[in-house]
């Protein structure tokens, strides 16, 4: 049975067995209908608009299995993979430089915003505005198994490989991230290539080579080198089961 009639049909018997008359019946009725409408809105999904940088409009590619939260924004040359979990306040906005992909079995928590700088302007592709990921250029490539925690920013041109942990509040612009690597909460990480394998401590700024050069490696001993896949192993099972409340 509907999840949402069961929630009608236990609401009625309680006010009923309570006392209610026909009218306070009725305007809780009327109450759970409008909430039950606005949980069951479609999250904000928008082509882009067209000007002198992006004269193509297009409209995100979100993978069936994906879940998007209904207060997720994705506007534009946007393409989400498979399993993805993509949580309240989201932003993913492909309107200005595009594509923006985000790999499968990713998560886009709360409050996380990517977005990129222009990639044409007049007909003319901007590829210094560009990453490139397996022959294709893009504006921000974001990997597979890819944790992008609460508020969060990515702005392109970026790249971000598979299995890397970017932490709360933390900040990725005209960079790489290497594969498996952790961006502790609150790091910047600006214009640098990430190796592979590396952790950002929580706060700091890396705009170096040398800078880049002094981060520590991940080693079995160190306190996240874990995080990753248990996070992503969460918002798996939240994909399951915000998908089954929605049917």
């Amino acid at each position: 049975m509907n999840s949402r009639l069961i929630k009608v049909i236990l609401v009625c018997s309680f006010l009923l067995l309570s006392g209610c008359g026909p009218e306070r019946l009725s305007n809780d009725l009327e109450s759970l209908a409008a909430d039950e409408a606005t949980a069951s809105v479609s999250s904000d999904l928008h082509p882009n608009v067209i000007t002198s940088f992006n004269p193509a409009v297009k409209s995100p590619q979100v993978d069936a299995s994906t879940y998007l939260y209904p207060t997720a924004t994705v506007i534009g040359d946007v393409e989400i993979g498979k399993g993805v979990m993509v949580g309240p306040s989201a932003s993913l906005r492909g309107d200005e430089g595009g594509p923006i992909r985000i790999g499968d079995y990713s998560n886009v928590q709360d409050g996380v915003v990517v977005h990129a700088l222009e990639t044409q302007k007049d007909g003319v592709i901007l590829k210094t505005n560009m990453v490139e990921k397996n022959g294709k250029n893009y504006a921000v490539y974001i990997g597979d198994n890819v944790s992008l925690a609460h508020q969060s920013q990515v702005h392109g041109p970026a790249l971000i490989e598979n299995d890397v942990f970017v932490g709360m509040q933390a900040f990725v612009f005209k960079a790489t991230i290497g594969k498996g690597c952790v961006l502790e909460p609150g790091c910047k990480v600006i214009g640098v290539t990430i190796p592979t394998g590396r952790y950002v401590p929580a706060g700091q700024v890396v705009r170096t080579k040398a800078e880049v050069d002094k981060l520590p490696f991940i080693t079995p001993d160190y306190e996240y080198h874990n995080l990753n896949a248990k996070v992503v192993e969460v918002n798996k099972e939240l994909v399951e089961g915000y998908k089954h409340l929605s049917q």
